[in-house]
């Protein structure tokens, strides 16, 4: 087991390459400080590290005077750095794709020493920039999102990581950059199923999440997320005495960032919301209400105990929120041809686009609903976690010096929201901020 962050990483490679001619530099040397990030809620991975420059060099076992990498190399923008970084675990952060200069900030310049940032972003956040969703989609979402990431984006058809959808949904692009329409996509879709024989199944709540890791693209629904075993397991324990065998490491530091909040709940609509659905086509409206009760019995949580539950009845059994929606019926009817989507109005011209009364409705409940507890932890240099992973994590109970028992209401699964793996000279740490949408121990393993 893990206990201190005190053991510095290996970094096999930290090369940044000019845009601007042949010329590359090792600046692993002069990074005293590299940052890595992950997170559910970004459409791209970046990293931040900080560069000291002392204007000198060694030459064999002499010293000479060096010109600094902004202006020697020069540092513009667009410059390739790639990465290569393994932790005390044998874990590796190879980013083959590289990684690129966004950013040039806090620079300090001095005569013999220059200390600045850089801010780095993934090739695909400069592909987005450049590109345009323009044509007509039909049928399911999750093939439409391999179609945009492929032949708009062009990313690499190797790192898509997509959950299957049920509802079919036909949108036009109206010249809008991939990466928004594919989170725009998100909070229309409903996962497949797979109990069922039809094809089509409704297997959970609507809402999903799409992100990027170091392995790719994820478009994942959050209750399939939940479905997940963890993929390791954190004890923490400010005593010596700790709970028996089964973890994969100690939790250095942990601090709640909120484990309730009835009121921003309430305000958001998570327990109890009223929706007005506006038909366009026939002039009338119809209003949903939506109680998040109703629908625990469809959804897959990370704890045992339902949050809504959890809170008194009568700040739960009314509406708190309003939404108004407009239907999208008989805009975008099915068919490849003008001539085809012509006869498919004319044969079903009050047939919805999809089920936005309940796609909609649930997937503000869901995301919501995710971010019930917060929970940030520190650990030893795990490369192997990411972004959209469950772990498991135990907490003490405060019954005493001597206890050993874990706390059934605070341990249990989280999902990893955000992850930044940080690495200096002297140690190397990851920080986890992690969320779950319930409340009470549940396990994916069979020890811990």
């Amino acid at each position: 087991m893990a206990n201190s962050p005190a053991q510095a990483a290996n970094i096999k490679e930290l090369l940044i390459s000019s845009s601007q001619n042949s010329s590359s530099a090792d600046i692993s040397v002069i990074t005293p400080d590299f940052r890595y990030y992950e997170s559910v809620l970004s459409n791209v991975t970046t990293c931040s590290m900080v560069l000291a420059e002392s204007g000198y060099e060694m030459s064999g076992n002499d010293t000479i005077a060096s010109e600094g990498l902004l202006d020697g190399l020069p540092i513009r923008g667009g410059e390739r750095v790639d990465i290569s970084i393994e932790d005390n675990y044998g874990n590796t952060l190879t980013l083959k794709d590289g990684m690129y200069v966004n950013r040039v900030r806090n620079a300090q310049p001095g005569t013999q020493n220059d200390v600045y940032m850089l801010d780095l972003c993934s090739k695909e956040y400069f592909a987005n920039e450049q590109s345009r969703v323009v044509q007509r989609y039909e049928g399911k979402i999750s093939d439409n999102i391999i179609k945009i990431l492929k032949d708009v984006l062009k990313t690499d058809t190797k790192t898509f990581n997509v959950d299957s959808t049920a509802i079919e949904y036909n949108f036009i692009g109206n010249d809008r950059k991939p990466l928004y329409v594919c989170t725009w996509l998100a909070s229309k879709s409903v996962p497949l199923g797979t109990s069922s024989g039809s094809g089509n199944s409704v297997g959970g709540a609507a809402g999903y999440l799409f992100y990027q890791t170091r392995d790719g693209f994820n478009f994942k629904s959050i209750d399939k997320i939940f479905e997940q075993t963890p993929v390791k397991s954190y004890l923490y324990n400010n005593i010596n005495d700790s709970p028996s065998g089964g973890y994969d490491g100690k939790i250095l530091s942990y601090s709640i960032d909120r484990d309730v909040d009835t009121k921003e709940s309430m305000s958001l609509g998570t327990y109890n919301n009223r929706s007005i659905f506006f038909d366009f086509y026939s002039m009338n409206y119809k209003v949903v209400n939506f109680d998040i009760g109703d629908q625990k019995s469809k959804l897959s949580t990370a704890g045992k105990k339902f949050a809504p539950d959890q809170v008194a009845r009568e700040f739960t059994q009314s509406p708190t929120r309003l939404f108004s929606h407009v239907l999208d019926v008989g805009t975008i009817p099915r068919g490849t041809t003008s001539d085809a989507q012509l006869k498919n109005w004319k044969d079903n011209p009050t047939v919805s686009n999809y089920d936005a009364e309940r796609s909609m409705v649930q997937s503000v409940m869901r995301y919501n609903q995710l971010f019930s507890v917060q929970t940030n932890i520190t650990i030893a240099l795990d490369l192997s976690i990411k972004a959209g992973d469950l772990i498991q994590c135990d907490f003490p109970q405060l019954k005493g010096q001597s206890n050993k028992e874990s706390n059934p209401e605070s341990g249990g699964i989280y999902m990893v929201a955000h992850v930044c793996h940080r690495v200096t000279p002297e140690e190397s740490f990851s920080s986890l901020s992690l969320v779950r949408d319930s409340f009470g121990k549940n396990t994916g393993f069979a020890n811990p």
